[in-house]
């Protein structure tokens, strides 16, 4: 049961961060100022469901996809981790990265913004996509697998219900408690990085000097 525990707490963690729906709501906010608030519910719930959809399916095909390249989970950990890296250092110094869209990309989205930029790339990101698969691949049984999938769901639908409530929150927060959480998170995510590089490379290292 601890284990069940750690694996869906370090799962809710790593995803929540990565995510960064207090990232993203400062940029949904801008991009459906003009919107109702039925059309801003339901682009917010929209772009919700399409991201837990593409980060289910890399989860489950994540595999396949490694085999048919012939890439090694090892290495997607190490390129991971300094993807984390990377991100993790912007958010530290609260750069919302993820967010660098012109106002000429913007307006080129306004027929579908829940899909792109919302959902692709700004909730599902590399970082998240990489996640999970690295977590489906630690999963050492269907209940841990189906544990990720409950956690996918839960980060999912939380960032549904910032983004739901994104002006409340941001007028309640003020742009200071955002650039405080900001840098929490990005915390967070250099450790996870550092520990998805320690653990890729553990192996290659082994394997080059023959330690068994």
């Amino acid at each position: 049961m601890h284990e069940y525990f750690a694996f869906a707490l370090l799962g809710f963690t790593s995803f929540f961060t990565l995510i960064n729906p207090l990232g993203v709501m400062p940029i949904y906010l801008s991009m459906t100022a003009d919107l109702d608030r039925e059309m801003k519910k339901r682009t917010a719930r929209k772009a919700t469901i399409v991201s837990f959809i593409i980060l289910v399916l890399f989860a489950v095909t994540g595999q396949l996809i490694f085999k048919f390249f012939g890439i090694t989970i090892n290495s997607l950990k190490v390129v991971g981790g300094v993807i984390f890296f990377l991100m993790g250092q912007d958010m530290l110094q609260a750069r919302l990265v993820r967010a660098k869209i012109s106002e000429k990309e913007v307006n080129s989205y306004t027929n579908d913004i829940s899909i792109t930029p919302l959902a692709i790339p700004m909730i599902c990101g590399p970082g998240a996509i990489t996640n999970a698969i690295l977590m489906m691949d630690t999963a050492e049984s269907i209940v841990f697998q189906g544990i990720l999938i409950i956690v996918l769901s839960i980060v999912c639908f939380a960032t549904y219900l910032i983004l739901l409530n994104s002006t409340r929150i941001y007028n309640l927060l003020g742009e200071t408690g955002n650039n405080i959480l900001m840098r929490l998170m990005g915390l967070i995510v250099m450790v996870i990085a550092v520990e998805f590089i320690v653990s890729g490379l553990t192996p290659i290292i082994r394997t080059i000097l023959k330690i068994e």
